[in-house]
């Protein structure tokens, strides 16, 4: 097994004179969550893609479980999966069809058992024959990260999973996202906005602003190393000047 789930060196994305991402560094070691965060156009999605193969960067190095993405990109991201937000489902497919069709793709061994037990331990059985389209936002959700875990990836990359949930479906996903790492041992980088579950649910954290990587470290200890009394605090001083933040990090 590779010593960390991901390893990111010095990564860098440009288009033509704007950098969207400016030689970030960090790792996800195995049963870590991470949180990926800062304030709109800060680079995180952009990171987020060049993870998955989806753009190219312009520097640096992604290593999935020790295969270099550049050299090994199947191999790499065989390792991997993400539930976003904005990647929804089919909302034609029933919820077993969607599951049934990613998993061909992943060429996921044993197909209808383990489907079976993913419906099972996301409390989907029940509505395993109905239309992705017509499902509330929390099993919508559900259903995204059972997809997202059909291949038993090493690696996981959640971009605001929780967002539009009530209160009671964001813990209930929150939970289930727990025993990924704390059971399965999956790696998990996660980006939110909502400070609050932030700091509940990752071990460590990485700031991020106009692409560069700004702050790092336990989300229940930053906010006293910078002079604020919360995250949520910390992050809108990260997303109104940066100025005294960069001079603190370097």
């Amino acid at each position: 097994m590779a010593d960390s789930a991901l390893r990111v060196e010095h990564l860098c994305k440009s288009y033509a004179r704007v950098r969207a991402v400016d030689g970030v560094s960090f790792h996800v070691d195995h049963g870590e969550i991470v949180g990926l965060l800062g304030p709109n156009g800060a680079g995180k999605t952009t990171t987020i893609s060049m993870i998955l193969g989806v753009l190219a960067p312009t520097a640096g190095s992604i290593v999935i479980e020790g295969i270099d993405l550049a050299k090994q990109r199947s191999a790499a991201l065989a390792h991997a999966n993400f539930a976003a937000v904005y990647a929804p489902l089919p909302g034609n497919l029933t919820v077993y069809q969607n599951l049934r069709v990613f998993g061909l793709l992943y060429d996921v061994p044993n197909l209808p058992a383990r489907i079976d037990a993913l419906l099972k331990e996301f409390e989907l059985t029940e509505l395993r024959d109905t239309k992705a389209g017509v499902l509330s936002s929390g099993e919508q959700t559900r259903v995204a990260i059972a997809k997202a875990v059909l291949n038993e990836p090493r690696l996981l990359l959640l971009d605001e999973p929780t967002a539009s949930l009530d209160p009671a479906a964001a813990e209930t996903v929150r939970t289930q996202i727990r025993a990924l790492a704390s059971q399965r041992g999956c790696g998990i980088l996660w980006t939110s906005h909502n400070m609050y579950e932030v700091e509940e649910v990752c071990h460590r954290v990485l700031f991020l602003a106009h692409g560069k990587q700004l702050l790092e470290g336990d989300p229940r200890k930053l906010p006293q190393q910078h002079g604020v009394r919360t995250l949520e605090e910390l992050f809108v001083r990260v997303a109104r000047g940066t100025a005294d933040l960069e001079e603190r990090a370097t």
